[in-house]
């Protein structure tokens, strides 16, 4: 790509800190396998450092504003963001593979994810309890103090912008570890966050690895609220570690969601949807549409116009704006590689993709695939992904496809699509998940909670409730 990054450091009371040994990790364009520059690569100290950074700020300039000011400075984030959205999104571009219109949108919901948590800000309300005659009763809705943030590599920006937004509008200080793989935008983040006027601390960033820095982080005592997304298995020891220290935690953990597809749907908008939901971002996204549960009837003709607008994708370098780009490391595209190679000689019929698209000699790319007449219990119809891969199964009954849809481990969203209002209230009783979308894919926004069951997590984000999980409630009883 011919071009390289200044050395990349933490930020720590406001300072750009690098790492007390000098340790630096790369960061790879997955475009073009190239080391485009290197981050600081942080431990128990610096997370200490930042810990203590973010405590000073929370009782000292932090505490002195108002609800109101706290969010005058998130507004003044959100529109320096869309002042730098352009060199934002060419870093998400460059750092996490993703075409870069794509990355443009991703930025965009950034600054009005902090905007939403803006006008939050002021409308954090108590309440007052009726103990009758003599004594007045109410409740403090108060900042938990300092908090985790500990984000994954397909949005990196976006959800950051997804817990500190609501955790700054609570009154809550914070130290965010970003994904090693992709800390480019968080760190011209940092700067934007310098330049709205936050006091120095109130905000800090330590770069490094899960076991490096983010065990320490979860597990420091001064920290008092954990918000993380990633693998199940990362969460499951995030979770114990916050619970040791009685530490509420927000887990967001990825699903392998169902979309199930009645005979009489809209079989136009169900391609549609299940192209987004499916091959955004090369389909690295928790949310995503990678489970397709036909009726029997429309199976086939799903599945083959399908296959035919998945091969159509342009597939290329992330600056070039394709419709697909890579996945983002050499690590995940093994990964990808491992599942279709196993897909392709699981029974499935394969359609389109299953490996890597021609022309492309370097960068970590997987073509678009869709395998049809998949086992419900197969491997790729049961685990998480996380590339541009769709299966499709058809069923007979709409009780054999919400046993399919709940065979999983997972539930953080499922999608129902039918023109039959009574089907579709019966299946959102019935599926075990987060959210169900009827009639299309990724509907809600910042102001709807999501958040999943199972092993798909613990909480929710997005709306009033996210800043909930930033506070805690204290009790005052007067006796007059």
């Amino acid at each position: 790509m011919g071009f390289a990054l200044p050395p990349l450091l933490h930020v720590i009371g406001g300072k750009t800190v690098a790492s007390a040994d000098g340790a630096t990790l790369p960061v790879i364009d997955p475009s073009t396998e190239q080391v485009i520059g290197h981050v600081a690569h942080g431990g128990g100290g610096e997370i200490a450092a930042a810990v203590a950074a973010a405590e000073a700020a929370r009782l000292g300039p932090w505490r002195e504003l108002a609800p109101v000011a706290r969010g005058k400075l998130l507004f003044r984030l959100a529109d320096l963001v869309t002042r730098d959205l352009e060199a934002l999104a060419w870093l998400e571009a460059c750092n996490v593979g993703k075409p870069i219109s794509a990355a443009r949108g991703d930025i965009g919901g950034v600054a009005e994810t902090l905007r939403y948590n803006a006008g939050a800000a002021d409308k954090v309300e108590g309440a007052v309890i009726p103990l009758g005659d003599g004594v007045v009763d109410y409740t403090r809705l108060e900042p938990l103090g300092v908090t985790a943030h500990i984000v994954p590599w397909n949005y990196p920006l976006g959800m950051v912008a997804r817990s500190l937004g609501p955790a700054l509008a609570a009154g809550c200080t914070a130290v965010i570890k970003p994904a090693e793989q992709s800390p480019l935008s968080v760190l011209h983040f940092m700067a934007l966050v310098a330049e709205a006027g936050f006091p120095p601390g109130v905000v800090n960033v330590v770069c490094g690895d899960g076991p490096g820095a983010g065990a320490p982080l979860v597990a420091h005592p001064l920290v008092r609220g954990v918000a993380f997304t990633g693998s199940v298995e990362a969460g499951r020891a995030v979770g114990i570690a916050a619970a040791a220290g009685m530490k509420p935690a927000v887990l967001e953990l990825g699903g392998k969601n169902a979309m199930i597809v009645a005979a009489d749907a809209d079989l136009d908008r169900v391609i549609d949807d299940a192209m987004m939901g499916g091959f955004e971002n090369a389909g690295q996204v928790c949310s995503s549409s990678s489970r397709l549960l036909v009726a029997r009837a429309v199976a086939d003709e799903v599945a083959e116009r399908l296959a035919a607008r998945a091969a159509a994708l342009r597939v290329g370098p992330a600056l070039d704006d394709p419709d697909l780009g890579p996945v983002v490391s050499a690590g995940q595209y093994a990964k990808v590689m491992g599942y279709l190679a196993e897909a392709r000689h699981s029974g499935a019929r394969l359609l389109t993709g299953g490996g890597r698209p021609g022309g492309l000699a370097r960068g970590y790319f997987a073509a678009a695939t869709v395998f049809d007449r998949v086992d419900a219990a197969s491997r790729i119809a049961c685990e998480e992904v996380f590339g541009p891969l769709v299966t499709v199964t058809a069923y007979d009954t709409d009780a054999e496809a919400l046993a399919m849809a709940n065979s999983v481990s997972t539930g953080l969203v499922a999608g129902v699509y039918t023109r039959d209002l009574q089907r579709a209230f019966a299946m959102v009783a019935g599926l075990e998940t987060g959210s169900v979308w009827v009639n299309g894919w990724y509907l809600g926004g910042t102001q709807a909670p999501t958040g999943g069951i199972k092993d798909s997590g613990i909480g929710r984000e997005r709306g009033m409730i996210a800043v909930r999980n930033f506070l805690r409630i204290k009790n005052v009883a007067i006796r007059l």
